[in-house]
This record gives C-alpha cells, sequence and structure tokens, in this order.
C-alpha cells in the first residue's frame, strides 16, 4: 500500500494522480522556499541586532545546516524513491570530512 500509483489503462487516471503529485510537490516547495527566506531574515536580524559573537556563530550555522536539509530534500529531490545511493555517498562525505576537521584540530590544538 506504499505505493498508491494507478498504473490503469485510462490515461486519465494516470494524469490525475500525476497532476495530483505535482501539485503537492510545488507547494512543499513554495512552504519550504518561504521557511528559507524566513530563516535568513532571522539570521540578518540577530546580526543586526548586534548580539554577541558567541551567540551569532553558533545560530548562523545551525541556520545555514538547516537550510542545506532543505535544499536537499526539498529542491534536488532527495526525499523521493531512487535516491538512497547518492544520499549514502554524500553523508559518507559528510562524515569523513567532519572526522578529518576533528582530527587536525584536536592534533592543532593538543
Amino acid at each position: 500500500m506504499a505505493n498508491l500509483q494507478t498504473n490503469s489503462g485510462e490515461p486519465k487516471v494516470n494524469y490525475e494522480y500525476r497532476r495530483k503529485k505535482s501539485a503537492e510537490e510545488m507547494r512543499m516547495q513554495v512552504v519550504t522556499f518561504t521557511m528559507m527566506i524566513f530563516f535568513t531574515v532571522i539570521a540578518f536580524a540577530a546580526v543586526g541586532a548586534g548580539f554577541s559573537k558567541w551567540f551569532i556563530l553558533p545560530f548562523v550555522l545551525l541556520l545555514a545546516i538547516v537550510q542545506v536539509i532543505f535544499q536537499l530534500y526539498y529542491f534536488m529531490h532527495m526525499s523521493h524513491k531512487g535516491h538512497e545511493v547518492p544520499q549514502f555517498f554524500m553523508y559518507s562525505g559528510v562524515l569523513v570530512g567532519f572526522v578529518t576537521v576533528l582530527a587536525f584540530l584536536t592534533i592543532i590544538w593538543w
């Protein structure tokens, strides 16, 4: 029941299904884009308000990470089926990069 796509012989049924899915996907992209603009405005407001750099730096980085996730999953369609292998390689690359930066930081600081 996970796959609700109809494969009937009627083109009208398939057309209606694709139209509904496209409208739903477009709605999610518009909502995500609006949220990303809102996060950008919040980041600019936090910097403009003159908060401490110890608050602003992690806060802006957190908002940037959330926006990257939105970009990957909604605008680059990583949430669709069939993208498991690219996701695996991307997450593996992020993990290797994080471990490398962490290793170099600990070598330099300790």
